[in-house]
């Protein structure tokens, strides 16, 4: 690609790893860093930083600092359980201040096409926590995409013979909407008026 610049050749090839970057983006990212050059230097040490500080919590599997996470070493209600797919999804529910229990995070959803099973997933790590917290209510708040519904429907399944009030999201959320995008007050109305599966 930029024969005269291997340097930018592998920046370049190492932002189109990410998530909705393309080569375009990836390309203008780059020569964003190189106009404003102190930036790179601060964008290093926030990358290497967060390389070697965050990890999951060994708990609910977010994304944290101390082990066990602020949520799960905090004062919360013990009586119910939140399962999401990624730590963003917690992040979003956290920030519409609708739920004080406590979260679970899968890593993932359920997709054969995908080669994603529930052995990939952080579910034997949901029924050891339910083994020893006294949960009552799970709340399964995985996105309203076709893998989101399956995996609540896998996990409803699995989890009823458990004797738990199992409930999910009200869809007042997109359908095919991912948690991380949705504003808090209609994360609010879905948390406040979720139904029972």
């Amino acid at each position: 690609m930029l024969h005269n610049s291997p340097s930018l050749t592998r920046l370049v090839g190492e932002l189109k790893k990410l998530p909705g970057i393309g080569e375009k983006t990836a390309l203008r990212l780059a020569f964003s860093l190189l106009r404003s050059r102190s930036d790179i230097n601060s964008l290093a040490e926030a990358l290497l930083e967060l390389n070697s500080r965050v990890r999951f919590c060994s708990s609910c599997f977010s994304i944290t600092e101390d082990d066990p996470c602020a949520i799960c070493s905090g004062e919360r209600d013990d009586s119910i359980l939140c399962v999401v797919e990624e730590p963003q999804d917690l992040i979003a529910i956290e920030r519409s201040g609708a739920f004080r229990g406590r979260y679970h995070v899968l890593h993932g959803v359920l997709s054969p096409l995908s080669g994603v099973a529930p052995d990939d997933l952080k579910i034997v790590e949901l029924l050891r926590r339910l083994d020893v917290l006294p949960i009552k209510e799970v709340l399964l708040a995985t996105n309203f995409t076709v893998e989101g519904e399956a995996t609540s429907l896998y996990l409803s399944r699995l989890l009823r013979t458990r004797g738990l009030k199992i409930t999910r999201l009200a869809h007042g959320i997109p359908i095919g909407s991912d948690l991380e995008f949705v504003d808090s007050a209609t994360l609010q109305r879905a948390l406040q008026s979720r139904n029972e599966v």
